[in-house]
């Protein structure tokens, strides 16, 4: 589009009011250098548009991370260039059609995958006297085609540590499905007030064409992703509330027999409002998901049948264009378990249980829009289930205080 960062975002990756209109019309507003070329002999009907340059764009992440206590049998103080390096296709394909694409070398994989990518089509029209967006999407991610930075593909923390421990345990919406499947769904704006989004996952699991009895967590039949919210902003202020939601059947071993059914049902909210010269931009995600672990308690890797977790993330940021201030904290909690949280040091619970909170704090440098400077750090309050060493066992959970300096560069 050939405009600054902050015409669609606030921070990268978070999208102001234009950003999300952008892509809610499929990555498609205004033709840049297009060039139109119609079709010979069909009535001066365009066939092609394609622009001058393709909309090509790169990232790159260089890091430094540090924990309060070594990790057993490793270096401390580890350093990566680059953490990640990310290369974008993201725009108008055609007119209504658009994509966002990002292929991604990262550090700890030692290899070049496909990240976060969708397809968006999108049509404009009228209901009732009041302006309607309609459209479709193809994804490979659950949460990916959400226009807010409340819901799991785009939420807080935006940059984080991947090579320290984390919690044991999270919801199947909260990221487990990333780059493992692949949905199609619709969507609807209503007024500018009302967002509705639906979408069925099959499982597409990363180095097979397609799920064979060696696969593990295989989506039975399809799994079915909703998406309600309303925006509605109040003089200079904006107001999002939503819920979001996902059932799926996934089958531990193989592709077919007994499966464990997941249902995921989160409310969510994104707050803005400008403070001087700054923006104040506050986000709340909670997600309570039930468990019906049929499967695995029946295959013995699973204490109980029916169980659940609760997951909670709120960050809150003063934002303004050089320097940004964030403070986060997320909390998981759930039930115990001794066989799927058994004990182990890093990845497991001495007490079953994969509790897990932590307060998350950020300043952020921005010297060009284009250039993120972060200094980060984690505090864990309980870390899978524990606080204190546990019976002598493991870590205390404030060992795994994590300081992370990240450079964040896009162009």
């Amino acid at each position: 589009m050939n405009t600054p960062c902050s015409t669609c975002h606030t921070l990268y990756p978070q999208l102001n009011a234009f950003g999300r209109q952008f892509k809610l019309d499929a990555y498609a507003l205004g033709a840049g250098t297009a060039k139109p070329i119609e079709a010979e002999g069909a009535g001066g009907r365009t066939a092609l548009t394609l622009d001058g340059l393709p909309p090509l764009s790169v990232m790159l992440q260089a890091a430094y991370t540090s924990t309060s206590a070594r990790l057993p049998d490793s270096q401390n103080n580890s350093a990566q260039l680059p953490q990640e390096a990310s290369l974008f296709v993201a725009g108008r394909i055609a007119p209504g059609l658009g994509s966002f694409v990002q292929l991604t070398y990262s550090q700890e994989d030692g290899a070049i995958a496909l990240d976060n990518t969708e397809l968006r089509y999108a049509k404009q029209g009228m209901l009732g006297g009041k302006p309607v967006t309609f459209g479709a999407v193809l994804n490979n991610n659950p949460t990916l085609e959400d226009l807010w930075s409340s819901t799991p593909a785009w939420g807080f923390p935006w940059a984080a540590a991947d090579v320290t421990p984390g919690p044991i345990a999270a919801a199947l919406v909260d990221g487990a499905l990333a780059q493992d499947v692949m949905g199609v769904g619709g969507y609807a704006s209503f007024g500018g007030k009302f967002y509705v989004h639906s979408a069925l996952y099959r499982s597409a699991h990363v180095g097979t064409t397609s799920p064979t009895a060696a696969s593990e967590n295989t989506i039975d039949n399809a799994a079915l992703y909703w998406r309600f919210a309303w925006q509605h902003p109040v003089g200079q202020q904006y107001l999002e509330l939503g819920t979001y939601g996902l059932h799926t059947s996934l089958v531990p071993e193989g592709v077919a027999g007994a499966s464990d059914d997941y249902d995921d049902v989160a409310v969510d909210l994104q707050y803005e409002r400008p403070v001087a010269a700054r923006n104040l931009i506050a986000h709340g995600s909670y997600i309570d998901e039930r468990q019906d672990l049929r499967a695995s308690a029946a295959a013995g890797v699973a204490q109980r049948q029916h169980s659940g977790l609760d997951t909670l993330k709120l960050d809150v940021g003063l934002y303004g264009e050089r320097l940004a201030y964030v403070l986060g904290y997320a909390s998981t909690h759930g039930q115990v378990d001794q066989l799927r949280y058994a004990p182990e040091e890093l990845t497991g619970s001495a007490a079953g249980r994969p509790d897990s909170s932590a307060w998350l704090g950020e300043l952020i440098y921005s010297p060009w829009q284009n250039v993120q400077l972060r200094l980060q750090y984690t505090a864990y309050t309980e870390f899978n289930g524990a606080s204190r060493n546990y019976d002598g066992f493991g870590r205390d959970a404030a060992d795994n205080n994590t300081l992370f300096l990240h450079a964040w560069l896009a162009w």
